[in-house]
């Protein structure tokens, strides 16, 4: 994996301009006008413009180089501080820094190692991306039926058919539920919360509580005797839950 960099420019020649000279010759009159006594004195020890432009010819290409030998050594440095880290924190660190918006140079590199040293940055869970919260949503002391648990699915009725069977979903806490609910076939039912309806067939990690909970909340709900009961497969792993709390 390569380490996001931006690479340095080459050095290039030095540019004789006019405006450098206007801007060097401006200096030189100010040096003077400071001190308007000792303005010849200070003429005299000051160079030409040509000679100023020719030294800086000179030293162009040696600050330009320098400049780099500096860069490519704090990258040096900053690296050979990442190789510090285990293997694993350190593939997750290179691969942080590929995607963060820091700039790619070596100053911003050390100082989010050093943010990472710290303990300010989680290399896992970076400030600039977005880690949303996974958390079931759960109704741990429903007062109704209808707050517990909700429809999800309503076959359409078909004429001279039975009724057909109502899902209903929520999670009182232990695990997600479906009950699916056979109506009463009865066609002056009332309608009620429930549905009118007579049997609920629970799907699910349901205990004994929970168990008793659904068959009260949907009594309630409900003008007729119901019964709820696991599904056939849920009774063995029901009975082995309770067992091991």
């Amino acid at each position: 994996m390569t380490m996001r960099f931006r690479r340095w420019p080459h050095p290039t020649p030095f540019e004789d301009t006019t405006r450098k000279r206007a801007a060097f010759a401006r200096k030189q009159r100010l040096e003077r006008e400071s001190l308007p006594l000792f303005a010849s004195a200070i003429a005299e020890n000051q160079h030409s413009v040509d000679e100023e432009m020719a030294r800086r010819a000179v030293s162009w290409v040696r600050i330009q180089q320098s400049s780099r030998n500096r860069r490519a050594a704090d990258w040096r440095r900053f690296r050979a501080r990442l190789f510090a880290f285990p293997d694993a924190l350190r593939r997750q660190i290179r691969e942080t820094w590929r995607r963060c918006p820091y700039p790619p140079d070596p100053y911003s590199f050390g100082d989010f190692l050093r943010q990472i040293q710290i303990g300010k940055l989680d290399p896992f869970r970076p400030p600039w991306t977005f880690h949303a919260s996974i958390r079931a949503r759960t109704t741990p002391n429903p007062t109704t039926f209808a707050e517990a648990f909700k429809q999800i699915g309503k076959p359409p009725p078909s004429p001279g058919a039975p009724k057909p069977a109502a899902i209903y979903c929520g999670n009182l806490g232990s695990g997600i539920l479906f009950l699916r609910a056979t109506p009463l076939q009865v066609a002056a039912a009332a309608p009620d919360d429930c549905g009118e309806f007579i049997d609920l067939e629970i799907t699910g990690a349901c205990s004994d509580d929970e168990l008793a909970l659904i068959e009260r909340l949907a009594q309630a709900a409900c003008s007729r005797p119901l019964v709820a009961r696991r599904r056939g497969a849920e009774v063995g792993f029901a009975s082995k839950k309770q067992k091991a709390a």
